[in-house]
């Protein structure tokens, strides 16, 4: 054996799974650095190879761990879907629940009272469903706006939706705006919100093509005129009218109807559906525009479709429940750390995290400081915030682009 090999041989390497303290060859089972029988690949010889050996030890674990997150957020958020139909003001047993859901399914006949059935099919599961897809379309569009931005800093709202869509319903609020009744608000801030993204991607664009540094600034500038907006809304608005509209700028679920459910249904399902169908691209656009470019990526025409399906998601889902920050942000960040950057998980994976953070704030609005309720918006921005500002620290401390 050469020196370099007998030096390579003498180094102690990582242990295998067993704990036996010798990575075996994969395909002769003898311990590394020994010579390997003949006919078989042999590891080679040098003093990378330890190294080079582990790393290829520990790809495969690592690809177990989207599924066991998928499976884990499943299983969390079948656990929140009963605790949520349950819990409240007037507490339902997990057994009656199942027996209502069996009722309507025709497994059963089993039917409850004519109260709890009434609480939970008219006021608990509208809600949850609207939480569903709320946190299932922001945390979707957030990793969707990381992606196009390259960047884990970047949420939906850079591009000016949830401003947007508050200037609309803000609008409407303080106006008095009433011709479509319970759905002018909803409308109002849909139709704004999906608006200022189209209007920040077209401010931004020059000589056919648009840079992610100006999109970012075109965002905050037209945050910034958005929030004056509003202020002046405010400014001009009753008391009444300013009630509300601080009720609808906290977020909140306490309105959720069957009908606001089917609403967002389409939007929130079309987003969703189209998200993972560019997972691929944004993993090669993830390594440049130019390299992206030269495998193919229509980069332009990528940033236009995906930011069309982050205004659709966000712009549906700020609609019906105000502006409720952070799960955009925090959840694709989270959900890149434990998985890794591959957009092929982390985008229903980051839609199934936003369902589960929503469903568990809004469980703790209800119930925390009960009878009362807490806003939505204040409670994930109060976790939100303190828990990003650790992953800003430890991204820092690691000195790694996406943590």
């Amino acid at each position: 054996m050469s020196a370099p090999g007998r030096a390579a041989a003498d180094r102690t390497v990582p242990e295998d799974a067993t704990g036996t303290g010798t990575a075996p060859d994969t395909t002769t089972g003898a311990p590394f650095g020994e010579d390997q029988p003949s006919g078989t690949p042999a590891v080679p010889d040098t003093p990378a190879a330890p190294a080079a050996f582990a790393r290829g030890r520990t790809v495969r674990p690592r690809r177990s761990v989207p599924w066991l997150l998928t499976a884990g957020l499943a299983g969390l958020l079948l656990l929140l879907t009963l605790a949520s139909a349950g819990l409240g003001a007037y507490e339902i047993p997990p057994g009656d629940v199942l027996a209502s859901l069996a009722h309507r399914a025709g497994l059963g006949d089993g039917e409850l009272a004519r109260v709890p059935e009434s609480v939970l099919w008219n006021v608990r599961f509208p809600r949850i469903v609207l939480a569903l897809l709320v946190g299932a379309s922001l945390g979707c569009a957030g990793a969707l706006m990381q992606g196009v931005f390259g960047n884990p800093l970047a949420e939906p709202g850079v591009i000016g939706v949830s401003s947007g869509a508050a200037v609309g319903a803000v609008a409407a609020i303080s106006l008095g705006l009433g011709f479509l009744g319970t759905w002018t608000v909803p409308a109002f801030a849909f139709v704004s919100g999906l608006g200022t993204a189209l209007l920040v991607y077209a401010m931004s664009r020059s000589g056919g093509r648009t840079e992610v540094v100006t999109l970012i600034l075109t965002g905050i500038a037209v945050n910034a005129f958005a929030g004056a907006l509003i202020g002046l809304f405010i400014f001009l608005a009753d008391t009444a009218a300013v009630n509300q509209i601080t009720f609808w700028q906290l977020g909140s679920l306490s309105q959720a109807t069957w009908p606001k459910v089917l609403a967002v249904l389409p939007c929130a399902a079309a987003g969703l559906l189209a998200a993972p169908l560019y997972a691929r691209k944004l993993d090669l656009l993830a390594l440049g525009e130019r390299p992206a470019r030269h495998l193919g990526v229509d980069v332009e025409r990528l940033r236009i479709v995906l930011v069309l399906v982050v205004a659709l998601l966000t712009a549906a889902a700020v609609s019906v429940s105000g502006v409720i920050g952070f799960v955009g942000l925090v959840v694709p960040h989270l959900l890149r750390m434990a998985a890794g950057p591959g957009h092929r998980f982390l985008l229903p994976g980051s839609a199934l995290g936003g369902a589960v953070v929503l469903l568990a704030g809004d469980l703790a609005a209800r119930t925390v400081a009960d009878p009362a309720e807490l806003p939505l918006g204040v409670l994930t921005a109060l976790f939100g915030s303190p828990f990003f500002f650790w992953l800003l620290r430890r991204t820092r401390r690691r000195q790694g682009g996406w943590a």
